[in-house]
Order: C-alpha cells, then structure tokens, then sequence
C-alpha cells in the first residue's frame, strides 16, 4: 500500500530533499509551497525520477489554504500517512524596530501555520494513525542577536509538539520535531575549513541529514518515539569553541 506525505515549504532547500527522499521510499508526496515556479520545479524532479509528486499551492500562514491542501490531497491520494511542517520564515530584525507586523509574520507562518496543519491533518490521520514532523531549529535554544521573532516561533513549535503528542496520542499520531543546526542549502564547496571545524562531526550539515532523520521518525518500527525533540546539528550545540 502506497503512504502519502504532505512536505510544507517543500520547494526548495530542506523540503526538496525530504520530499525527494520519501518518493524514492515509494511515498506519493504533496508539495506544498507558497512560491509556484518552485513548487511545480520540485514536483516535476520527482515524477521525471519515476517518482509520484503532486503541487499543491499553500500558504501556511493562512487558514484557508491549509484547509484545501488537506482536501485536495484526500482527494487525490485518499490518505495521509505523514505530514512534514517544514515552511517557515527566516527573519532577522533588529529588535528595536521589529514591527507587529514582522513579529506577526515569522509567527503565523512559523508557528500557527504548523499548528493548524498539524490539526487539519490530524482530521484525516486519526482513523488510520500517522506521523507528524516539526521542524523547529537549535535556535529554539540558542540565539543570536535580533532573532526574537524566529526564536519565538521555533521555541513555540518545541511546546506544541509535545502538546499535540499528548492530544492525539489517542488517535495513534505521532509528534516530534526536529532541530536542525547550520544545514548549508546553498554552495556546499564555498564553505571553509573552520566552517566544517565548528562541529563535532567534522562537517556542516547538507538538506539530505535533515530528510535522512524525518524518515526515521515517520518508520513504523519506532513507534515508541512520540513528543520528543531531536537535535541534528553533527554536535554543533554541544562543541565550547573559543576565538583564537
């Protein structure tokens, strides 16, 4: 029996690797992705491979248009055995002029929209069982300057994955989240020496590790992992590096 995989913010970067690697796993993957050109590119890849994707446009910061991407995707695919909430929004402000608008706009896309997917899926998944993946960031426990907003909403999304594991623990959905650390989504060969120096594991992470993990938690066999939280970060958040 074929599953079915919803990947929000799957265009591009993080989400095109994950969506690429459930196909190859033979899932039939939804691309969700508020930029068209995008979402058709990385949908096309994956057919053109042999593979089953379908785009659907979504913004997840919108209520509306969450609610049709789990209709078409019944539609289609009749099921939902995963669900990837991997679009979010990477703002830096400074933090005397972050305005309620920017702080509204990291946090519905962030934040709410995984919420609420979360939730519209769960609709769907609870007469089957499934899995849900949230992917927050180890800057939900460490910062930088001016990061409040993309701080917040990643915080916020480790709290409600563990909320929502309790609320749908009934229903056999899973939910854990994923914090990625530094995952080079550009040039891989630009990066120095003391780039890859900064990890444990001796390199900065590539799209794949991320995709890599979220097929871990989706397997059935681990069954037994629900409401926790998974660093994938080669070490990053536990290295003491000093200035030279």
């Amino acid at each position: 029996m074929n599953k079915t995989a919803i990947i929000t913010g799957a265009g591009q970067g993080i989400g095109r690797a994950i969506a690429r690697a459930f196909a190859n796993k033979n899932y039939r993957v939804v691309i969700a992705e508020i930029d068209n050109e995008k979402g058709e590119q990385s949908a096309s890849e994956i057919n053109e491979r042999g593979g089953k994707a379908h785009f659907v446009a979504c913004d997840v910061s919108k209520i509306a248009d969450i609610e049709k991407l789990i209709e078409k995707t019944i539609n289609r695919f009749h099921r939902i055995d995963v669900l990837i909430n991997n679009a979010g929004l990477s703002e830096f402000t400074d933090v005397f002029t972050l305005t309620e608008e920017d702080w509204d706009r990291v946090i519905n896309t962030n934040l709410k929209g995984t919420f609420f997917a979360s939730r519209e899926t769960a609709k769907y998944m609870k007469e089957t069982g499934g899995s849900i993946i949230n992917i927050a960031s180890t800057r939900a426990l460490m910062s930088e300057p001016n990061s409040e907003a993309y701080a917040a909403s990643k915080g916020g999304i480790l709290s409600l994955t563990h909320a929502l594991a309790a609320s749908f623990s009934k229903h056999r959905i899973r939910v854990n989240a994923i914090l990625p650390g530094w995952i080079e989504t550009g040039d891989y060969s630009l990066l120095k020496e003391k780039d890859h120096a900064q990890h444990l594991s001796g390199r900065v992470g590539k799209p794949a590790d991320i995709a890599s993990a979220c097929l871990f938690l989706a397997n059935e066999n681990n069954s037994f992992i629900t409401g926790t939280e998974l660093i994938v970060d080669g070490g990053m958040t536990r290295k003491m590096i000093y200035e030279e």
